[in-house]
């Protein structure tokens, strides 16, 4: 079992592409750093009068570019060496879809199921109140997102605690994720999982890739093995079943079930909620242990729970020939080394997970523009589009229905044009790394997507100079 705690997992990952770069190797302990670490403690009123003191941290791995970006956790694992790990992947993330923040990340160490809404407000708030008293957030300066424990309710406050002290005409932009009418933007809720299933729709493309590991081309046909129900394991099943592949494995917190002929997701996800447990679903058999839908026969496995879920002590009993990494951190390096050298394609976190950042990051867009995307040329563009198919039935004697116009004249509105950009991102960065591994004769992605992202970092700090 491996020993290394999971910065450092991060950073052997790191020192296997850095080999690759021509980088000097202080700019290389540059890049690989935490530049700034924030411990905070704080105290809460409970519901019924009594203090708590409460854990927080926020972490800014890399200043090469501004401003920093990265999600906030709630969860009582939450330590100062997870904060470090998933903002050091935050900054990789960020420079692999080359999207132009650096990396963050931030922790609180609660169980959101232990307290009331009220509570979880005032937790969120107060700790919000500490990042701006110490200059860690801010639209230009470090804008966290929702991660594991939150979401857009959380946001929502961050944006109205911030706004409470900040005279900004840029405020919006200061956390994304927030709800519509907060500056929220369609598609971000479901911008990870979608993300992932584009990733996934991309390697399957590959028709090397697929026949080294013994599948056809196409996402149709597929089985696959979702662990984990949440926001990203959801809508990453969701997509992939809309695609054709058909869902035979689901490991949740309260165990595992399995049904070789198909889960049907919605059914499954409408079970929980009035039962609250996946067990006894439908026709699904109930497996021995809590993990064991990690170790069914399947053409694709998709973590999307937490970190060192795959392990050197449980890999050799995955048996999936694609690994698609939704959670961060879900494979240790020595979990990883068993997968590759059994000839599985493992499809890395740093990139098959950043939907969430890209939709982030046009948000953030949105905010700072202040103004919706679609806004300016939707109507135009449906105006010219109607025209040019009335010139069409004036030649053709073709006549369209309504439906028809409808269809064919639709303007792009936002969740459109967010969606579009999202898969345009998806696309150009697996070819990138794909094309860094064939360069390089690389048996792997995870490494070719690292240097990816040294490369691009490197850079930056190559000409950012040294300042008294």
């Amino acid at each position: 079992m491996s020993t290394y705690k999971f910065y450092e997992q991060v950073n052997i990952n790191f020192d296997k592409a850095a080999k690759y770069t021509r980088f000097d190797k202080g700019i290389l302990a540059q890049i690989k750093i935490c530049n700034t670490v924030y411990h905070v403690t704080f105290p809460v009123q409970r519901d019924d009068g009594t203090i708590e003191v409460i854990e927080g941290w926020r972490v800014e791995h890399s200043h090469h570019k501004t401003p920093t970006k990265g999600g906030i956790r709630f969860s009582h694992k939450v330590d100062e060496d997870e904060t470090m790990a998933l903002a050091a992947l935050m900054s990789y993330k960020c420079a692999i879809v080359d999207v132009p923040f650096g990396g963050a990340k931030g922790g609180v160490k609660i169980s959101t199921r232990d307290y009331s809404e009220t509570e979880l407000e005032r937790i969120t708030r107060r700790y919000t109140y500490e990042l701006i008293k110490k200059g860690f957030i801010g639209p230009g300066i470090d804008v966290p997102a929702p991660d594991y424990g939150t979401g857009a309710k959380e946001m929502g406050w961050i944006l109205d605690t911030y706004r409470q002290m900040k005279d900004d005409l840029n405020a919006e932009a200061c956390v994304t994720g927030k709800p519509i009418q907060q500056g929220g933007i369609r598609g971000r809720t479901e911008a990870t999982g979608r993300g992932v299933y584009f990733g996934i729709r991309e390697a399957c493309n590959i028709k090397e890739d697929m026949k080294n590991v013994g599948l056809e081309t196409g996402i149709e046909g597929k089985t696959f093995v979702v662990q984990g129900l949440g926001n990203v394991g959801y809508h990453a099943s969701k997509y992939m079943t809309e695609a054709g592949a058909k869902l035979i494995g689901v490991a949740e917190i309260e165990g595992s079930i399995y049904d070789e002929n198909g889960i049907d997701l919605e059914e499954l996800m409408d079970y929980r909620k009035v039962n609250g447990s996946i067990i006894g679903f439908g026709n699904s058999k109930e497996l021995k242990e809590r993990d064991d839908a990690l170790f069914l026969e399947c053409d694709i496995l998709i973590p999307a729970a937490l970190e060192s879920q795959i392990t050197g002590d449980n890999a050799d009993k995955v048996k999936a020939k694609i690994i698609a990494e939704a959670a961060n951190g879900p494979t240790t390096a020595d979990g990883h080394d068993i997968l590759k050298n059994r000839g599985a394609l493992i499809l890395p976190d740093s990139y098959l997970n950043a939907g969430g950042v890209v939709v982030s990051y046009f948000e953030w867009l949105k905010n700072i523009q202040h103004v919706r995307f679609g806004r300016m040329g939707k109507r135009f563009d449906e105006t010219s589009l109607k025209k040019i198919l009335g010139v069409i039935e004036n030649i053709s004697d073709r006549k369209f229905t309504d439906a028809e116009l409808e269809d064919l004249a639709h303007g792009a509105e936002e969740y459109d044009l967010v969606d579009s950009g999202l898969e345009e991102t998806m696309i150009t960065a697996y070819q990138e790394i794909v094309n860094i591994r064939n360069e390089h004769d690389l048996d792997d992605l995870r490494t070719a997507a690292f240097i990816s992202a040294i490369n691009k970092i490197g850079i930056m700090y190559e000409q950012m100079g040294i300042f008294p």
